[in-house]
């Protein structure tokens, strides 16, 4: 059996490290966005990491993957809302958050997404971002 070089070197790094790695070999025209965007998530919370899923940074809360970019859009990047590999049951079919300001664009009851298409998109909506996470960290 063979193995990946660069794939068994991932497996040594952290989670941080992976996404250092990541972001440093990454060519995408919304980079900065992806660094800002990456910024805010982690200074709402000390308890909140990170490491690469799905080929994109990802945000883990008690272990738990909560968050991951999905940068495969064109012109926009967009971060999933979600709640971890295991499907919890649920008494509803409500949207596990209000969200008052319609930011997040619902995909089920436990996933929404929220789109970014440039700085001043980020810069706009940091604050919902914030109170976004705040609030998604605490449903589960």
């Amino acid at each position: 059996m063979t193995t990946n070089k660069k794939s068994s070197e991932r497996m040594k790094l952290n989670g941080p490290e992976q996404v250092a790695e990541f972001m440093n070999n990454l060519e995408h025209p919304l980079k900065e966005e992806i660094e800002e965007v990456r910024h805010i998530i982690l200074s709402t919370d000390d308890k909140i990491t990170e490491h690469i899923k799905w080929n994109a940074p990802s945000f883990c809360f008690e272990g738990e993957d909560r968050i991951t970019f999905n940068l495969h859009g064109k012109g926009y990047i967009r971060l999933v809302f979600h709640c971890g590999a295991k499907v919890k049951d649920r008494m509803n079919n409500e949207p596990l958050i209000v969200d008052h300001s319609s930011i997040l664009e619902w995909k089920a009851a436990d996933r929404a997404i929220m789109k970014f298409t440039d700085k001043n998109d980020v810069k706009a909506k940091e604050e919902k971002l914030r109170e976004v996470i705040t609030m998604w960290l605490k449903v589960i």
